[in-house]
């Protein structure tokens, strides 16, 4: 169980390039990075393409005024002249920057943890992962929802043997705040996401399911994918050529089959992201509106509902506990246990702990260019005519 207690040597110096007053996400990393504030500790920060309103929003964060600053590039120019400059960057910027951001903090001797979907293509995740490895840092992928420790527990159930042979895999991330294009004329937020030249080749496949097929990888870490076919939609025109929704079929190596159901116009849907697992005897089933719960269905017997934080579970899905069974934990705690983790594998690769960097389960680079693998060929099928494409 965590508690707040230091659990690497010190605080790293952290900064964010983005994240600023108008952001969406900006506060969602705040609150993972800062939970356990003997794992990261905010120091400067580039949060804004508006300097001054970056630098206002940042003072008032507590970081002081000379390390708020106009640009990434100085920040990284500036903070390596110190001698207690940052060591760690988050990037909650809009996708076409992750690539460049992401490869000046890596030349600038940081480490990096960045938002989804990592880059464009996955041939510049290879490149930036050899980067990485020539630098000897960590890039971490903010899944933010993979963070929830019931997911460790399907992991463990489906390891063990309690579901049998993995048959069906039903994914579903959707909800129906894009049901119109309202939504892109009151948020510039919003506006970019459905804007090729800055979200790339795909809207909700990018923005929304990646995080749900990299949770299916953390619940089947030796499930692949064989083939897919992608059929995607824009049912707001002005989208084309980006999708606001997408259906997804796929085959796996070991015979099982799988879907995708990825949308922003699920009109109403206030609860859309799931994840069904189906075995031979058993399945599985989780909800992130109740991330406590994990639904466990045994053929002939009653349905259990397992609750977080209880002694049956597997040790490792109770390392990641954090108030005890009798209180609820969400969103703002599955972000802290990634960026805890996210802490401990770049200390561990400062020491050179390659066991604990093995050992341990989070969202790396590798996971981001299996997300840019999985929008890629989602594309690629989808732009062929929704035919089957081998996952390449």
């Amino acid at each position: 169980m965590l508690n707040g207690e230091k659990i690497i040597s010190r605080p790293l110096r952290w900064a964010m390039v983005g994240g600023g007053r108008l952001s969406q996400v900006g506060y969602k990393h705040r609150t993972g990075a800062l939970r356990d504030n003997t794992a990261f500790r905010l120091t400067a920060g580039a949060f804004d393409i508006d300097a001054e309103r970056g630098k206002d929003f940042g003072m008032n964060l507590g970081v002081s005024a000379e390390r708020c600053y106009p640009d990434y590039q100085t920040m990284f120019a500036e903070e390596a002249k110190r001698d207690d400059g940052i060591e760690v960057v988050s990037i909650a910027t809009p996708n076409r920057t992750h690539y460049e951001i992401c490869k000046a903090a890596l030349e600038a001797d940081l480490h990096v943890t960045c938002e989804k979907p990592l880059f464009f293509t996955s041939e510049e995740g290879y490149e930036i992962k050899a980067l990485a490895e020539e630098k000897g840092k960590v890039i971490g992928v903010t899944y933010g929802f993979s963070g929830n420790q019931m997911l460790l527990q399907m992991r463990a159930m489906i390891e063990q043997g309690q579901i049998g042979d993995i048959r069906v895999v039903d994914l579903q991330y959707t909800h129906g705040f894009s049901a119109t294009d309202e939504v892109e004329k009151t948020s510039d937020a919003q506006k970019w996401r459905v804007d090729p030249a800055i979200a790339g080749p795909s809207f909700v496949l990018g923005d929304l399911s990646t995080h749900t097929y990299y949770m299916s990888q953390l619940i089947m870490p030796h499930i692949k994918i064989k083939e897919l076919l992608c059929d995607r939609q824009s049912f707001v025109k002005n989208r084309a050529p980006l999708e606001d929704n997408a259906y997804v079929l796929m085959h796996y190596e070991n015979g099982a089959v799988g879907t995708m159901w990825t949308s922003s116009i699920n009109a109403g849907c206030m609860d859309g992201h799931r994840i069904r697992i189906v075995g031979s005897k058993a399945s599985l089933e989780w909800w992130d509106s109740k991330p406590n719960e994990l639904t466990y269905e045994v053929q002939g017997e009653p349905i259990q509902t397992l609750v977080r934080a209880m002694p049956y579970l597997d040790s490792r899905c109770n390392a990641d506990e954090r108030l005890g069974a009798l209180h609820t934990e969400g969103l703002s705690e599955a972000w802290a246990n990634i960026y805890l983790k996210f802490a401990i594998a770049i200390d561990a690769k400062n020491r050179g702990d390659e066991e604990t960097l093995k050992s341990l389960v989070y969202p790396d680079i590798d996971a981001g260019i299996e997300g840019m693998r999985w929008v890629e060929n989602c594309v690629r099928s989808a732009g062929q005519g929704s035919v089957w494409v081998d996952f390449q």
